[in-house]
């Protein structure tokens, strides 16, 4: 623990975290709030469906887009345009039923104006930081995000049930404008400016180590969006069990980030996290008690944040600084479609044999998780006593002397 220790007494470190997790906070809350909303107001799951589906799909085609628009216009202008344009756009649901169509397009707008906090901080990392300090950083970034996952639905669902759907939502958008604004505001992002990148829009993913990432990534949040629909069609949406397995879940996540966050990033490190969370859903899968799930859902937890850090790390050391934004956008846009995904089939199992098809295809996305970076690990940088910071857009120029 003591590098994490060193870590957040570096200047700005544990500010910037807590900052980009408030400003963040939002994306664990949204969904569910939308869902108990839309579902409220319109008395049907299915509109609630598209609804959701419209802000997944505006998230997924922002991701790179915004992130490249930081490398033009300047981090600020474009994290507070969106925030403001996503703030709007999300008020708008809540207080004003505008019908189904409406709702959809103002989903759309929310989902494409989604402000880039992760993209930039992630750029930010590498120059607030010594090299050796980097993947430990990264680490605890994959770590510290559990906390969105863990405490947004809980308190989401407790405002709107308690209180009203309506202001489920508008706490959502008090996050996103305060943890926004103390983003906006930390010096980090005056000090540091992505240059202009002089490719064209996803060239990067053309970098094997970026593609990955980006193919891991979206099978990784795929299998987890598989479990998190298991362990609720097990319990039931009501059922307390079903939010403490999830949680267990999470916790797991937390401990394996914290406990191999300063491990070296060898070929091997992505396929051996990422079978730890396999092995865990397999194992999980052969009995849906709530202990057993709790055990072995907490071990395949333990891979996530690990695998997570490790696919940042791969990724801020293979592309140029001025293209990783627009990486991190891609490889965020993956796990956006994987959490769509896997929710879908995990769903059409669970209508044809019962919660255990979830469980199946948690199991096999996970497996399919392992294999991608077992099979590509030439692809895979191998970071052990490497700098995992951004390659320079400006290559040394040879001087004559004498």
């Amino acid at each position: 623990m003591s590098s994490y220790r060193d870590l957040l007494k570096t200047r700005g470190v544990a500010r910037i975290i807590a900052a980009q997790l408030t400003a963040r906070f939002p994306n664990g809350m949204l969904s569910l709030a939308f869902l108990l909303h839309i579902e409220h107001t319109y008395d049907s799951y299915g509109v609630a469906g598209l609804v959701l589906a419209a802000l997944s799909i505006g998230q997924a085609i922002a991701g790179p887009l915004t992130s490249r628009l930081m490398g033009r216009w300047g981090m600020r202008p474009v994290i507070l345009t969106a925030m403001i344009i996503c703030a709007l756009a999300i008020s708008t649901i809540a207080l004003f039923p505008l019908g189904i169509a409406a709702d959809m397009v103002i989903a759309l707008v929310a989902g494409l104006s989604t402000p880039p906090i992760q993209p930039a901080v992630r750029t930010i990392y590498p120059k607030m930081v010594n090299s050796s300090q980097l993947t430990p950083l990264f680490s605890l970034d994959a770590s510290a995000q559990e906390i969105i996952w863990v405490l947004g639905p809980v308190i989401v669902t407790f405002v709107s049930i308690q209180i009203g759907t309506v202001w489920g939502i508008m706490l959502a958008v008090a996050f996103l404008i305060g943890g926004g604004i103390w983003f906006l505001t930390s010096p980090e992002l005056g000090r540091v400016r992505i240059p202009r990148s002089k490719r064209k829009l996803g060239v990067v993913l053309k970098k094997p180590p970026v593609l990955l990432a980006t193919v891991v990534g979206f099978l990784l949040v795929a299998a987890c969006a598989a479990i998190e629909a298991g362990v609720v069609s097990t319990f039931g949406e009501g059922g307390a069990e079903a939010g403490i397995v999830l949680a267990i879940f999470a916790v797991g996540s937390l401990v394996g980030g914290l406990s191999l966050g300063h491990k070296p990033i060898g070929p091997w490190a992505l396929a051996r996290r990422m079978a730890i969370v396999f092995v865990g859903t397999a194992i999980a899968a052969a009995w849906l008690n709530i202990w057993w799930l709790a055990v072995f859902l907490f071990v395949a937890g333990i891979g996530i944040a690990p695998a997570l850090a490790v696919m940042f790390a791969i990724v801020s050391a293979s592309v140029r600084f001025s293209d990783t934004a627009e990486a991190y956008g891609w490889v965020g846009t993956g796990q956006l479609i994987g959490a769509a995904v896997g929710s879908a089939l995990a769903g059409f199992l669970i209508d044809g044999i019962g919660a255990v098809g979830a469980f199946i295809v948690a199991a096999a996305l996970a497996l399919l998780g392992f294999l991608v970076p077992l099979l590509g690990k030439r692809f895979h940088p191998d970071l052990r006593g490497r700098d995992a910071s951004p390659l320079p857009d400006t290559e040394p120029v040879a001087t004559i002397t004498g």
